[in-house]
């Protein structure tokens, strides 16, 4: 019979051990099925889903996730057929420049979190915009999203590590 193998938190991988007999495991469990079967898939998922969660929590991805919601609604509301956009000139091009802008704005942050500030600055300029050059910014709920997306960038600050110890609460300086 086969020990069953463990997540090591360290690395989220999976580790096999030997049979209990001391014989060495040759990939296959008794029923024939191969590692890759749901034991190997539920592993790639749990440490799919670490790297993740470790990937969020160091940068302004909810932020970027609504920055970009917030271009792709102002994009999708100022679609039009290429004549159109063609024959009216720049404010039909607007539309498209700004939602794009904000979806850039929304993702370079995810990508470069120190420039936050930055992008996240930009991406506020360009929801108030799309109010005026793309359908009232995609019916105002494109705006509001940029504009809240963008505040987000702007206000994300790196996780602080806890104090050592077990979590308590710093005692308050007497004035």
């Amino acid at each position: 019979m086969l020990s069953r193998g463990r997540l090591s938190r360290e690395g989220g991988r999976e580790e096999r051990g030997s049979e209990e007999n001391g014989r060495e495991g040759n990939g296959k469990e008794e029923n024939g099925r191969q590692d890759g079967g749901p034991r190997g898939a539920y592993a790639r998922l749990r440490s799919a889903y670490v790297w993740f969660r470790a990937f969020r929590r160091t940068r302004p991805f909810w932020g970027g996730v609504w920055m970009v919601a917030g271009g792709w609604t102002v994009l999708k509301f100022s679609l039009s057929s290429v004549q159109l956009i063609v024959s009216t000139g720049f404010g039909g091009v607007a539309g498209y420049l700004v939602g794009g802008g904000m979806i850039l704005c929304g993702l370079i942050p995810i990508a470069a979190p120190r420039q936050r500030y930055t992008f996240g600055l930009i991406g506020c300029v360009l929801a108030v915009v799309s109010l005026v050059v793309s359908n009232l910014g995609g019916f105002l709920l494109g705006m509001v999203l940029g504009v809240l997306g963008g505040s987000m960038l702007v206000g994300w600050g790196a996780k602080r590590p806890r104090a050592a110890g077990t979590g308590a609460v710093p005692e308050a300086v007497e004035a």
